[in-house]
């Protein structure tokens, strides 16, 4: 089975599974979603245009086989106005927000979200000036709301930055995530050193300070 990480672009937008080419939840406050009703596909390319000529990358596709089987969906808050019906918003200022993703129901158990956030984190510090991803996750998913599950935000590296009962706003640290993907290849390294009888390449002795947060022990979304 072959599969690959691509940037989200106008292309791929439409091959998104389920009904994620047509949510507007995130991109539209709720009176604009209402003005859009019936053109909700048009206005999220129109949407996702304007980031990636104004702004950059905003998503990442996981490909199977030609297949898009599941995206995760980021931006700087203020272009995601539907955060703000959130009570522990707005997120913090050195932040993007994670808004959301999905993975085909038959290609979970795969790890591909934690693939999917890997590439998110190593895009944003690419991008720079960007600290930390943030996301409000759900404690009682429900499967027609297209907000995060808490735990699986958990999973993969994010923390409870603001507490509250159904919608809690979570944090993952980019210095954090650069050092667990660090100690995740140099252990990939050893692993491959054991099974082929090679001796690892030696590792730089400098570490990036961790400011919170824990290592990834991600499940699918």
């Amino acid at each position: 089975m072959g599969r690959q990480v691509e940037r989200l672009t106008l292309d791929n937008l439409a091959r998104l599974p389920g009904d994620c080419a047509s949510c507007t939840f995130w991109e539209f406050d709720p009176v604009r979603r209402e003005q859009i009703r019936g053109h909700e596909t048009e206005e999220k390319a129109a949407w996702l245009s304007t980031m990636l000529r104004e702004w950059g990358s905003v998503g990442r596709v996981m490909v199977v086989d030609d297949e898009v089987v599941g995206h995760l969906l980021w931006a700087p808050a203020l272009h995601l106005p539907g955060s703000q019906s959130f009570a522990m918003a707005p997120v913090s200022s050195d932040a993007v927000l994670l808004a959301t993703g999905y993975i085909d129901p038959r290609f979970r158990g795969q790890g591909l979200a934690r693939v999917l956030v890997q590439a998110m984190a190593k895009d944003l510090i690419k991008h720079g000036g960007i600290g930390a991803v943030e996301a409000f996750g759900a404690r009682r998913p429900k499967p027609d709301v297209c907000v995060l599950p808490s735990d699986f935000l958990a999973a993969v590296g994010f923390r409870t930055h603001r507490v509250h009962p159904a919608f809690p706003r979570m944090r993952m640290d980019l210095s954090t995530t650069l050092t667990w993907r660090e100690e995740f290849e140099a252990a990939a390294e050893r692993l491959l050193g054991v099974v082929t009888g090679k001796r690892p390449s030696p590792r730089p002795t400098h570490r990036v300070v961790q400011r919170g947060g824990h290592g990834p022990h991600a499940r699918p979304l």
